[in-house]
């Protein structure tokens, strides 16, 4: 239901979305008990996607690309006191979701007394290709978690307005990381909980890119975001924005530039790179720890976590010294120039190329 006197406006950011959007639409126009505002962010489309969201009768907002102004031009423009940012092929699953959502924000920041508190959903992958079922199994499980770094756009984000204000909105200043940004940011003043309800998520990304290889580059980004290498991202957009769209994500030139990096940087600075990369690797051990509980799960059912116990209670107080941040590091390297010299192997000859 849309209505002037929307409790809840939906900011959608899209370039080119006419495949995904008329869906999500209609999903929107079909949420029963509560008053929606509808805003697509528009970052330039060339396709029918304005044309589809003004015969739904959505507000347009035009901008620049880039999805952290694209959403902050949204906000801006809102009329509801909370927020929702889906992505334009999000694919909600029951007619009552975003009220249900709403309920429980609202709930929950009761019961905790303050504002400062964010919602996001569970995600479910809608893939076109079979194979690699667990792996899709553990990212769908990961992401109705609230530890660092399990909470990004494509989940949704669910907060109040004043919130959104509070923290300055949207992080502009890169090409992509706003939504991860701005999630550590709540996360470090405020809350985070799992929403009711499951929002599906195309993996056409992974699809199209490979799946491990996304994996790969998603943990390079995560960890040289975390320790401060800004280097790599002035550099790296180059290099991915130059591949391919509709072929296999090539990780070589990736590991090239990144060697090129430390190597510029001197041998003093690539260690302590390095030490910080293995104290970022350490601090994420507990998915390994998480792995094995699904595998437990899938063999014996329920749904306890011991291995996520195991590695809050034992392993991580017992690793937490700068000797295990320097293993960690030493296995790193292993790990990085081994995996380069896999890479070159295997797209040398898709790319002509070392």
């Amino acid at each position: 239901m849309i209505s002037s006197a929307s409790q809840l406006s939906v900011i959608i950011p899209a370039i080119d979305e006419e495949d995904a959007l008329p869906l999500l639409l209609k999903q929107l126009w079909r949420q029963q008990d509560i008053e929606l505002e509808l805003i697509l962010a528009d970052g330039g489309s060339r396709d029918s996607t304005l044309s589809i969201a003004s015969a739904h009768g959505v507000r347009i907002v035009a901008t620049d690309a880039g999805r952290g102004r694209q959403m902050n031009a949204g906000a801006a423009v809102s009329s509801s006191p909370f927020l929702l940012f889906l992505h334009a092929d999000s694919g909600l699953t029951d007619e009552r979701q975003l009220a249900d959502a709403l309920a429980a924000l609202k709930q929950a920041m009761q019961a905790r007394g303050q504002q400062r508190i964010a919602g996001h959903f569970r995600l479910s992958f809608c893939r076109s290709r079979p194979g690699q079922g667990f792996v899709y199994h553990y990212y769908e499980e990961k992401s109705a978690l609230n530890r660092p770094e399990c909470t990004n756009g494509d989940q949704g984000f669910l907060l109040p307005s004043s919130l959104f204000d509070e923290l300055g909105g949207f992080d502009e200043s890169l090409w992509f990381l706003e939504d991860q940004r701005l999630a550590e940011t709540i996360r470090s003043k405020g809350e985070w909980i799992t929403l009711p309800g499951t929002l599906e998520t195309s993996a056409r990304r992974f699809e199209q890119e490979g799946l491990g290889r996304r994996m790969i580059l998603s943990a390079l980004i995560m960890n040289f975001h975390a320790i401060g290498l800004d280097a790599f991202f002035e550099r790296v957009a180059a290099v991915y924005r130059n591949q391919s769209q509709t072929g296999q994500l090539q990780l070589a030139p990736i590991f090239r530039l990144i060697d090129a990096l430390n190597r510029e940087a001197g041998s003093r600075v690539a260690r302590h790179r390095w030490l910080a990369s293995g104290r970022y690797v350490r601090g994420h051990a507990w998915q390994l720890f998480f792995l094995f509980d699904l595998v437990l799960q899938r063999l014996l059912g329920g749904r306890r976590r011991p291995g996520l116990w195991l590695h809050d209670r034992v392993f991580r107080p017992l690793t937490d010294f700068m000797l295990f941040d320097w293993l960690t590091a030493g296995l790193a390297w292993l790990w990085f120039h081994a995996s380069w010299r896999l890479f070159r192997r295997l797209e040398r000859g898709q790319t002509g190329r070392d």
